[in-house]
Order: C-alpha cells, then sequence, then structure tokens
C-alpha cells in the first residue's frame, strides 16, 4: 500500500550522501532527482526513501518535509482517492494531475493535517 516516503531535510547534498551509503549498503540507488528532491529505489518502481527540501520553503523538522505516499492502481484511482479524501473531511494540498514526467499524483492532509498523497508512475 505504501510507494514511498518523504524525509524533509535544511542540506540536501549532506543527505543524500548519507543516504547513498545507505542505498548502496542495501543494494540499491539514486531513481529520482531534482534540486529538491533525491528518491532511492528500483527504476521503474516504488521508491523507498526520498529525501526532499520542504515544498513551503520553511526549515526541515520533524513532520514538515514528512509525506506518506500511497501508490494506486492508475490515474483513476488516484483521482477517486483524492475525492474520497476531500469527502471524508480532508483538505487538498494539490489537485490530481502529472508532476514531471511518468508520475501523476494527488497530494491532501488528513484531518490532523499529515500529508499524505496517491501516486502512480507512467
Amino acid at each position: 500500500m505504501i510507494g514511498y516516503v518523504t524525509l524533509g531535510t535544511n542540506d540536501l547534498p549532506r543527505g543524500a550522501a548519507f543516504y547513498d551509503a545507505i542505498a548502496k549498503e542495501l543494494g540499491t540507488s539514486r531513481m529520482m532527482e531534482t534540486e529538491q528532491f533525491i528518491a532511492w529505489g528500483a527504476p521503474g518502481g516504488a521508491a523507498g526513501i526520498g529525501l526532499t527540501k520542504p515544498f513551503d520553503g520553511k526549515p526541515a523538522t520533524v513532520g514538515n518535509g514528512v509525506m506518506v505516499a500511497l501508490r494506486a492502481r492508475d490515474k483513476a484511482q488516484v483521482d477517486r482517492l483524492h475525492k474520497l479524501a476531500l469527502s471524508l473531511g480532508g483538505s487538498c494540498d494539490g489537485p490530481p494531475g502529472p508532476r514531471g514526467e511518468g508520475f501523476y499524483a494527488a497530494y491532501f492532509r488528513d484531518l490532523d493535517g499529515n500529508k499524505l498523497n496517491a501516486f502512480v508512475m507512467g
């Protein structure tokens, strides 16, 4: 059910060196990378860990930059999960849509403000 977990950082290069070493020991490597974000996992599959500068531009703290991502079967399921979350009292943190090449996602918060997303690769 969980596709990947992101963790916040205030120093992406320093954090990347740490996770590169951990990933190497686990037999995996980087699979996705931008100036704000790096993910480690199997290419074409779900990432295990993503390290990110928080989207809101505030300093990373425990909880800020943390998000649970739920792997969906297809784009229609991403759309349904987002709609369901909102119907249950959750709030929108980014409507369903493409988020770069080969990545479709919707972002929402639960009733306590915890950030989640539903996504599909491809």
